[in-house]
């Protein structure tokens, strides 16, 4: 699946994989090689992340139901948590520095390919 920023017409991810269901929302990126997932929410709720078994540092975006960038944690390093101010559907997890290469910002409209 490709991310791309609709706002900035950037291409942020290609080959991302869907998170639908609670087992492979829970395993994410722990003891894996980096790879861009997409976490995907029956309802917009604040959804607390960690980095337990993550062994490298990543950019996450935070949208809510109508694919809006409501939120950005860039850098967010191994073995540490993370809890957004709001409430997100999506939850997209990239490699470092993709925020900034994509040009990425709050209020970006972002679709799935």
């Amino acid at each position: 699946m490709q991310i791309k920023n609709k706002t900035k017409k950037t291409v942020i991810a290609k080959n991302a994989k869907a998170c639908k269901n609670i087992i492979s929302q829970t395993i994410g990126l722990m003891f894996s090689k980096t790879r861009p997932l997409i976490f995907i929410f029956k309802k917009e709720k604040i959804i607390p992340l960690h980095m337990f078994f993550v062994f490298y540092p990543i950019d996450v975006l935070f949208l809510n139901k109508k694919n809006i960038v409501v939120e950005i944690k860039e850098n967010f390093r191994p073995f540490t948590f993370y809890t957004p101010k709001s409430k997100a559907m999506y939850i997209i997890e990239l490699e470092k520095n993709t925020v900034k290469i994509s040009k990425t910002g709050i209020g970006d409209k972002v679709e799935f390919l």
